[in-house]
C-alpha cells in the first residue's frame, strides 16, 4: 500500500480510536501502534490499559510522548509495516506544551514559544511520513465546538490543537469527522478510498 495519510477528528468518546483500529487492521497484521499517552494522573494508567486490551496482539506498539518523528522513523527501520497509526495528535500536543514546565508555571506558558515547540514536533512528523511508503493514520480531537476555555493555558492548547489539526488535514489524502461511531468523509483526495471495514 502507498503512503497516504487518514486523519480521524471528533470528540471525546466519538469513536476515532475504535475506527482507527479497524482502519489500520484493513491494511494488514504489521501495524505500528505509536502511543502519545502517559499515565501522569489517577485516571489514565486505567485508560492507557484499555486501550492496551483492545489492541491486536500482533502489532508492535511504542510510546512516544514527545519525539514522534524520531521513534517512528527508528521503528521503521527496524521492521517492515503496512500501517502506522498514531493515537492520539491531542495528548501529544499537550506533552509538547507541557514538556519541561514547572507546575508553578503553568499559568505562565508563553504561547509563541510553544507554537513553534509544536511545530518542531509536527514538522519531523512529517518529514518521517513523507519519506515512508506507508499509510498513516492519526486519531485527534476537535476541540473547537466547545466553550472557550476559562484560563490561559487552556486557550494556548486549544489553539495549537486546533492549528496542528489544520497541518494534518492540509496533507492528508482523507479526513473523517467521527461522530457517534459513525464516519463522516470530509476529505477525500484521488487515493483510493478504503472499502467497508464491517
Amino acid at each position: 500500500m502507498s503512503r497516504q495519510l487518514i486523519l480521524l477528528l471528533g470528540g471525546a468518546r466519538s469513536g476515532k480510536s475504535t475506527y482507527a483500529e479497524k482502519l489500520a487492521g484493513h491494511f494488514g497484521d504489521r501495524v505500528l501502534y505509536v502511543a502519545t499517552a502517559q499515565a501522569g494522573d489517577e485516571e489514565m494508567p486505567a485508560r492507557i490499559a484499555a486501550h492496551r486490551q483492545t489492541r491486536r496482539t500482533i502489532w508492535r506498539t511504542i510510546e512516544a510522548p514527545i519525539g514522534v518523528g524520531e521513534a517512528v522513523h527508528a521503528a521503521l527501520a527496524s521492521g517492515a509495516v503496512d500501517a502506522v497509526l498514531l493515537d492520539c495528535l491531542t495528548l501529544l500536543v499537550s506533552n509538547v506544551i507541557l514538556h519541561g514546565v514547572g507546575e508553578e508555571d503553568l499559568d505562565r506558558v508563553d504561547g509563541v514559544a510553544a507554537q513553534l515547540q509544536v511545530e518542531v514536533e509536527l514538522n519531523g512528523l512529517l518529514d518521517v511520513f513523507r519519506a515512508a511508503d506507508v499509510p498513516w493514520i492519526v486519531v485527534s480531537n476537535e476541540v473547537g465546538f466547545g466553550l472557550v476555555p476559562p484560563y490561559r493555558l487552556g486557550r494556548v492548547y486549544r489553539d495549537l490543537l486546533g492549528w496542528a489539526n489544520q497541518r494534518m488535514a492540509a496533507e492528508a489524502n482523507q479526513v473523517y469527522l467521527m461522530i457517534a461511531g459513525l464516519p463522516l468523509n470530509i476529505k477525500n483526495t484521488n487515493v483510493p478510498t478504503v472499502g467497508s471495514l464491517d
